[in-house]
């Protein structure tokens, strides 16, 4: 291999924020001392070379310590993995939570997608920017959806570096995971030394208000804490919820608490059937992916778990990036031990020893909350080489992501975790035959593991009656926008979209309703008979997608709302295919020209979207190019929006 380096050195904070990931190096390295200051190759290259897949680790490494990441940084850690140099700097251009260029160790991202929108983020943006920026040690940056709708308008702080607050902010995480002094979430990979202390220290804020928004960023150790998860479930303590029951009544971080109430009955159920017998419950209960596909559970799992060649690896999707989502951001802060028992539950049917929990970066406090849960079940042989003494070895890996909607992609994840851009692959093969590290995978996204566990609990039969025959168990639905109580909902299938936003309480004066997202569709006031069902949705011309469920009334102008979904788009895509890369700036533009006209006067350019449109939904690679037209085209049919 071709390794061409440059000259650029790394700090001494640099070289040991890397080394506390991998190791470390070698002495024995030819032409380099053991700070690897002047490596041209590594003895036993193929060894490091099989480490590429901590290469997004050691990214996050580097820019939890010293805020971003410098040439001579970037090319240390590719001496240590064995990268070219120009590869690694296409992966860390690609995710928006990176620098390669010099800023501050503090970055303020500020949400300014549809519900924070709607619910004033460019006033808190503008005046945060007027009183904060680089002479204040903080960069202010306008973000997409931080997942947290429910309390719009909102803000996330990260300080690189060590800091007072550490990124364990539970009092009760610190003491059962070794306080201020242990690992900080994510840079640890079971692979390498961990490290000593925490590097990074985070704030959220939500409602975000100036002065909140400027404490979280400057001072972090004084921002208050975040509101308990129970908060985003106006449900909470109602009996009749599954998914949903523990959230508010169980400690979330006591495992004794979780098996209290109910926790790991699936998994011994799951022995007792055997990795035959779990999919087939699965199968015969008629989960389906939750995450928008819907693509049937045990279909998949008895696809993996056919598969000859060995090993099998299961993902969970956890990297919850869709405008208005935020129901597997409450699952893991309010239940986490809940998803990995259902991720050894589905490792164990499928053949795989090795679960991946691929997180998105913006998510703080579940990457708290689950690095503590995956201890503590470790710890007590609910993970490791023998889990529950049953001879079934499963371990479970947490990886960041570093803000790119575009790795919510299955096969884009993949890529994400083993070391490269973030960019979809070409089906066939499907990931059920080659998919992480190229062999057979199961991915899932958070609420559908969960799911699991319901199943296996009351039995198949007693599952499926609970929906509809086509869309059987409950759903959760994330409800945001021009509603009194925004937040997180459980109600079974069949429900119909009206009944939703009742408990909800919508507001007088309802415009729209955009279901699904930022890739989902608008429905007009007089559709809320709408049955929230894969089938229903789909015969109503719209899409349920992963249960978003945003309301917005008549003071919200719509032809801004449709050119911030496509700004989104145009920020997100990949630029790997040309339909995508081209169609969703040309969209946008078309959105600019057109957003104070209408009539004859936006004709032209509303006949321009629809060929854009149909471009990019027939040719595009994946879901994000197939999809980005679907908003604007509602707001246009359903909605008349130009008209």
């Amino acid at each position: 291999m071709d390794l061409r380096f440059g000259d650029g050195k790394p700090t001494d904070e640099e070289r040991e924020a890397v080394d506390a990931l991998l190791g470390p190096p070698e002495s024995s390295w030819e032409g380099a001392d053991r700070s690897g200051n002047d490596l041209r190759w590594a003895r036993g290259g193929r060894e490091a070379r099989d480490r590429r897949d901590l290469l997004l680790p050691g990214l996050h490494a580097l820019n939890d310590r010293v805020g971003w990441i410098s040439e001579g940084a970037l090319d240390y850690l590719c001496r240590r993995l064995t990268v070219p140099p120009a590869e690694a700097y296409g992966v860390a251009t690609f995710y928006a939570m990176f620098s390669v260029r010099p800023r501050p160790a503090t970055v303020l991202h500020v949400c300014t997608d549809l519900a924070c929108a709607t619910a004033g983020a460019g006033e808190l943006c503008a005046a945060v920017e007027a009183r904060l920026g680089p002479e204040n040690g903080v960069k202010v940056e306008r973000s997409p959806c931080l997942g947290l709708c429910e309390r719009a308008p909102a803000a996330l702080a990260i300080r690189a570096g060590v800091s007072a607050r550490p990124a364990f902010e539970d009092e009760a995480v610190q003491a059962d995971s070794g306080g201020p002094g242990a690992a900080a979430p994510g840079v640890g990979n079971g692979k390498g030394r961990r490290g000593r202390e925490p590097r990074y220290a985070t704030a959220v804020t939500a409602p975000a208000t100036p002065e909140a928004a400027i404490t979280a960023a400057t001072t972090p150790e004084d921002a208050p804490p975040e509101p308990a998860p129970a908060l985003a479930v106006p449900q909470t303590g109602d009996p009749t919820l599954t998914l949903l029951r523990r959230i508010g009544t169980t400690d979330p971080t006591s495992l004794d608490a979780y098996r209290a109430a109910g926790g790991y009955t699936a998994l011994r159920r799951a022995f007792a059937l055997g990795p035959a017998g779990v999919i087939r419950e699965v199968t015969d209960a008629g989960l389906v992916g939750r995450g928008g596909a819907a693509f049937p559970t045990g279909r998949k799992w008895q696809a993996t778990a056919a598969q000859p060649d060995r090993p099998h690896y299961l993902v969970c999707n956890a990297d919850e990036s869709e405008p208005g989502t935020f129901k597997d951001r409450v699952l893991m802060e309010g239940d986490p031990y809940a998803l990995v028992e259902a991720m050894t539950i589905a490792g164990y049917a499928t053949g795989a020893h090795r679960g991946y929990l691929y997180l998105r970066g913006e998510y703080p406090r579940a990457l708290a909350r689950l690095t503590h849960a995956v201890a503590q079940a470790r710890a007590r042989g609910l993970l490791g080489d023998d889990v529950l003494g049953q001879g079934y070895a499963f371990d479970i890996e947490i990886r960041r992501g570093a803000g790119a909607y575009i790795c919510g992609e299955e096969t884009a994840l993949f890529n994400s975790i083993e070391g490269r851009r973030g960019e979809p692959r070409s089906k066939p093969p499907f990931p059920v035959e080659k998919g992480l590290f190229g062999k057979p995978t199961a991915a899932n996204n958070v609420e559908t593991l969960v799911n699991v566990l319901p199943i296996l609990t009351m039995g198949a039969q007693a599952y499926a009656a609970i929906g509809t025959p086509s869309s059987t168990g409950p759903k959760l639905f994330c409800v945001s926008g021009s509603v009194r109580r925004p937040g997180v909902y459980e109600l079974p299938f069949g429900a119909t979209l009206g009944e939703l936003l009742t408990l909800a309480g919508v507001r007088d004066g309802l415009r729209a309703v955009l279901l699904g997202g930022a890739a989902g569709g608008f429905v007009r006031p007089d559709e809320l008979g709408i049955p929230l069902t894969f089938e229903g949705t789909r015969e109503a011309g719209t899409t349920l997608g992963s249960g978003v469920v945003m309301a917005f009334d008549d003071t919200v102008p719509l032809p801004r709302l449709l050119l911030r979904i496509a700004e989104f788009f145009r920020d997100e895509s990949c630029g790997q295919c040309v339909p995508c890369r081209v169609g969703t700036v040309r969209q946008e533009e078309a959105l600019h020209r057109i957003a104070e006209r209408t009539g004859a006067a936006a004709a032209g350019d509303v006949a321009l979207l629809r060929e854009v449109g149909r471009a990019m939904r027939d040719s595009s690679i994946c879901g994000l190019g197939q999809t980005a037209w679907n908003a604007v085209e509602s707001a246009i049919d359903r909605l008349g929006a130009y008209e």
